[in-house]
């Protein structure tokens, strides 16, 4: 923790401008950030506080696997600035987060969320889908076993098999089936059918929410505003230029006791940044504004675009609302496909 303070206080002229940025949300994630207690957690706020302009209200989130959440832990949570759990429950069932090697049980799953509601009002779980073996009518009782909890904003995924993971060997053995696009995508639809019935807003591909409960940490990334990461594998963006740590913690700790940032930085081209709004906004409730790509980009940029686009509309993928493109019900699930034909590799 003492080699982030310092990076911290290192990257205290990342939003540099002739605007002071305001914080407007602190996210704890990546890893298990739920190790930490309430006592460094406000350590790391007060640094955060010393080094940035922070907003009045800032949305201050912790990530949490089920089995770190205890009633003691959460009470003295409830009693820092932060005011929102995402809690990674994935699923309700054991023989689903068995299959995931997840370290949590279906028990711990349940109780985390119902003991949570008791110290926070805004509460986020994670749900994945395309499990193999995970019925449409598991998949039903997840779903409605989440909306009986009362949480305010779910975030949920489709299972991927990551490469040099225990799932992956399953897999490859046969042990497990691979994932099934079609039973995923099926189920995709049928969480926004049953989220949407119960007054959720489908406001990000991936992300659900009561309104006054969408996540301003999802949302700051999807509207391309800047961000700053802080520690090992953390991933930044200014606006113009995108950096990311090194991701092993030697050479990460190493470099911070040398006052030497252990980040590499990218700086943005045109293309990238066009690239970057169209694959953002084809995921989001906001869509690709046509006069925008005009005026930020170009009318070059506009002109491809409505040409590459064509064929989706045509295939009723993307619809135009005044001057917003947006995927249709049909397209939500293939948006990043859809996104990528859009793409300008030269221009």
């Amino acid at each position: 923790m003492a080699m982030m303070v310092r990076e911290i206080a290192l990257r205290s002229d990342w939003f540099s401008g002739s605007t002071p940025t305001v914080i407007e949300t602190i996210y704890f994630g990546g890893g298990t950030p739920s190790v930490l207690d309430s006592a460094d957690l406000n350590f790391l706020l007060d640094t955060i506080n010393k080094h940035f302009k922070v907003g009045s209200s800032p949305e201050i989130t912790v990530e949490a696997n089920p089995d770190d959440l205890t009633s003691d832990y959460l009470k003295a949570l409830s009693r820092t600035p932060v005011n929102r759990l995402s809690i990674g429950v994935q699923s309700f069932f054991e023989e689903d987060l068995r299959l995931m090697n997840r370290a949590h049980n279906a028990t711990q799953a349940l109780a985390s969320v119902q003991m949570a509601t008791d110290f926070f009002d805004s509460i986020s779980l994670d749900l994945i889908y395309g499990i193999p073996g995970l019925t449409d009518e598991k998949w039903t009782h997840n779903i409605n076993t989440a909306l009986q909890l009362g949480v305010s904003h779910i975030s949920s995924y489709a299972l991927t098999v990551e490469s040099k993971t225990a799932l992956a060997h399953f897999v490859k053995k046969g042990i497990i089936p691979k994932p099934d696009d079609a039973q995923a995508q099926a189920q995709f639809l049928m969480i926004i059918d049953q989220l949407e019935a119960h007054d959720f807003v489908h406001y990000e591909l991936s992300n659900f929410a009561k309104e006054g409960y969408f996540s301003k940490n999802n949302s700051a990334y999807w509207l391309g505003k800047p961000y700053l990461g802080i520690g090992p594998s953390a991933h930044s963006f200014n606006g113009a230029q995108r950096g990311w740590n090194v991701s092993n913690n030697s050479q990460y700790i190493h470099a911070l006791h040398e006052n030497l940032l252990p980040l590499e930085v990218e700086t943005l081209s045109l293309n990238d940044r066009y690239n970057e709004y169209v694959m953002t906004g084809l995921r989001t409730i906001w869509g690709v504004d046509l006069g925008r790509l005009e005026t930020e980009f170009g009318p070059r940029f506009k002109t491809y675009f409505v040409q590459q686009a064509a064929s989706h509309l045509e295939q009723h993928l993307l619809y135009i609302d005044g001057e917003i493109v947006r995927t249709t019900r049909k397209g939500k699930f293939l948006s990043d496909g859809i996104a990528s034909d859009l793409f300008l590799l030269n221009l």
